[in-house]
């Protein structure tokens, strides 16, 4: 136990609080599970169902987040379009699902999905076969947001586009992606998307049980990204990474090829985003191109902003906390949700230029030039 804190304790100017963080997350999910399964639903710590679906969508949303973090606060490369490969993701996950509604959909039919019989296709397309077993499919949940990054990156770095337009460049690709997944004809639901999901690796999707499951496998595969990711940071790639976000024409005047480190950091990124929409889908039940949506992209970027760029954590502690207020605020003022968080966006902007995980540092900063010229005097 010691070699595995002091192997994660390396760095310890940036992942010090990582051990602590994981073993406060799995705490916290095995009581919130537990409290579920062996307390009625009388009691007072019985927590429902509902909030253990809920608390699942919002450890995605982080694992999301924590992949943005990791782009953007340590490369230095804001993507307006990690949405897409979260979608991506959601999809795979959303088409082995529909592989095992089989004859139990509304118009029974054995091999198509139900949307497919109502549009009159007369058999599987291509790129459905193989998706009614779960291990292919989950490779294609990684294997095709990855792909994806990768030929956008490698095109991207190449050619040096940096800044403002790259961020446009991935705002298009999600977009253009929005818009293909919208045409019925593409074969993955049109705009209705994938829902009606009856189970998962022959579970039933709407016991208890498996809810509750999906959660600790959410939070703890969130914990092994968030482990693994500070370990890379931390590491002499991590080190290289920092230098290409802080001057990278130094960088590759020294020798280094940063456009593979900047690809390589994208593609994982996206495959980590990947993950977060598979694993989203089946508690949600639902996914449609909506998911591709731009704006979603943004969001993503507020939670990261608002819980601090380049800590991971606090992207972690971003999106929990943004999504939470979502829940509430939406259900008292549906159609002003918006303009509150454009305008937490604006706050933290102009007040917390480090996120809510260096309020302590800025507010100690400011205590210690008022001490010092007590100290003078």
């Amino acid at each position: 136990m010691s070699k595995l804190i002091n192997w994660f304790s390396e760095g310890r100017s940036s992942g010090k609080y990582t051990l602590p963080f994981v073993i406060l997350l799995l705490a916290v999910t095995v009581l919130a599970s537990a409290a579920n399964l062996l307390l009625p639903q009388d009691s007072a710590l019985y927590v429902s169902t509902y909030s253990i679906t809920l608390l699942g969508k919002y450890l995605c949303y982080a694992m999301l987040a924590l992949a943005v973090d990791i782009i953007w606060g340590y490369c230095g490369i804001l993507s307006l379009g990690h949405g897409a490969f979260f979608a991506l993701g959601g999809y795979a996950m959303g088409m082995y699902l529909m592989r095992q509604i089989g004859d139990r959909g509304v118009y029974g039919h054995p091999i198509l999905p139900d949307f497919m019989v109502f549009l009159d296709w007369q058999e599987l397309p291509w790129f459905w076969h193989g998706m009614d077993q779960f291990w292919f499919a989950m490779i294609m949940a990684v294997l095709v947001p990855g792909l994806l990054a990768f030929v956008f990156g490698w095109l991207a770095f190449r050619s040096r586009v940096t800044g403002v337009y790259l961020s446009i460049m991935t705002q298009a690709l999600t977009y253009a992606l929005l818009l293909a997944f919208f045409r019925n004809e593409m074969g993955f639901g049109g705009n209705n998307g994938l829902t009606d999901f009856k189970e998962i690796l022959g579970f039933d999707l709407q016991a208890d049980s498996t809810r509750v499951s999906l959660f600790i496998i959410t939070a703890v595969l969130l914990a092994v990204v968030l482990m693994l990711s500070q370990r890379i940071l931390s590491s002499r790639l991590g080190k290289v990474t920092l230098a290409v976000r802080d001057a990278e024409a130094r960088t590759r005047f020294i020798g280094y090829r940063t456009e593979r480190y900047k690809v390589w950091l994208f593609v994982y990124s996206a495959v980590i985003a990947g993950v977060a929409g598979a694993l989203y889908v089946p508690q949600v039940g639902i996914i449609n191109p909506g998911e591709f949506s731009p704006i979603n992209s943004i969001e993503v970027v507020i939670w990261v902003a608002v819980g601090g760029r380049g800590t991971l954590i606090g992207a972690i502690i971003g999106a929990l906390l943004v999504n939470y207020a979502k829940t509430r605020f939406t259900a008292i003022m549906p159609d002003g949700w918006l303009f509150a968080l454009g305008a937490l966006f604006v706050l933290v902007t102009l007040f917390l230029p480090k996120g809510l995980i260096g309020l302590y540092g800025q507010l100690k900063s400011k205590r210690q030039p008022a001490s010092s010229q007590e100290v003078t005097s």
